[in-house]
């Protein structure tokens, strides 16, 4: 499976999709690494692994549409299967889900549909559950609304703090993401007609 990942920042699930395929768990290979911002680490660790990347700014965003033309083709020169969303903060738009429909990954680091959007971890925290977790998801139109491919949970400790809630939540986004990776790499994840993922 040929994936193009998508990030804004430090890159550490893409790094931890680079050490799944390189101990041989995710039968995959990274095609294009893209990132939202030109200062992101993640472009440091895709060159580091020798992927190639493509680094927007701000101000190829004044124009959101034309971006994702623009990283649509992209991934589609690059030959891409799956787009896999890792830390990316820009919604993906129609050039985008068009080009690969039911095939764009997200990362949610909250157990969806409860808080949705770019502070998952913070306003769960501040909320006061004690249960969290990670979702993983297609990507849709809607913001955090795409179908549920799996998640897992996270329990908040009485004495856990938000940095150490932060540090709990990412150990499980960097086991859980490569894992459906890999299901949906082997042909094992599917939306059924009912709108909801099934995994064979």
């Amino acid at each position: 499976m040929n994936m193009g990942v998508l990030i804004s920042g430090s890159g550490s699930n893409l790094q931890a999709i680079i050490d799944a395929i390189e101990a041989g768990m995710l039968d995959a290979r990274i095609a294009l690494v893209v990132s939202s911002r030109a200062d992101a680490y993640g472009l440091i660790r895709a060159e580091q692994a020798s992927i190639p990347t493509l680094a927007l700014t701000k101000a190829d965003y004044e124009d959101p549409l034309a971006a994702d033309e623009r990283i649509s083709k992209a991934l589609q020169d690059a030959q891409v299967d799956y787009v896999v969303m890792a830390g990316y903060m820009r919604k993906a738009l129609s050039p985008l889900l068009d080009a690969f429909p039911n095939r764009i990954v997200n990362l949610h680091p909250a157990l969806l549909p409860s808080f949705p959007g770019a502070h998952g971890i913070s306003d769960a925290f501040a909320y006061g559950v004690k249960l969290t977790g990670v979702t993983v998801h297609f990507a849709n139109d809607e913001y955090d609304k795409g179908a549920i491919i799996a998640q897992k949970p996270v329990f908040v400790a009485e004495d856990d703090t938000l940095e150490s809630l932060e540090e709990k939540i990412h150990a499980v986004e960097h086991k859980l993401y490569p894992q459906v990776l890999q299901l949906i790499a082997q042909g094992s994840v599917a939306i059924g007609e009912d709108g909801k993922v099934h995994i064979h």
